[in-house]
C-alpha cells in the first residue's frame, strides 16, 4: 500500500490556513490586551443593574442656621 503524494493545492491551502491562524491570534491578542488595560486602569466599572447609583446624585448643600 503506497501513499500518494499530496497535491499542490494542499500546500497552498496550508499556507492560507497558517496565515489566517496568525491573523486570528493577532486579533485575539489585541482584544485581550485592551481588556487587560481597561480592567487594570483602576477606574471603578459600574454596570446597569437597576439600582440607584448614589455617586451620580448631586451632593446636598449644607444647611445654614440663619
Amino acid at each position: 500500500m503506497s501513499f500518494r503524494a499530496t497535491h499542490e493545492l494542499h500546500h497552498r491551502r496550508s499556507g492560507r490556513n497558517i496565515g489566517l491562524a496568525l491573523v486570528l491570534l493577532a486579533f485575539i491578542a489585541i482584544v485581550f490586551g485592551l481588556t487587560v488595560a481597561k480592567v487594570t486602569s483602576g477606574d471603578p466599572m459600574q454596570a446597569f443593574d437597576h439600582a440607584p447609583r448614589t455617586d451620580l446624585l448631586p451632593q446636598a448643600a449644607p444647611a445654614t442656621g440663619d
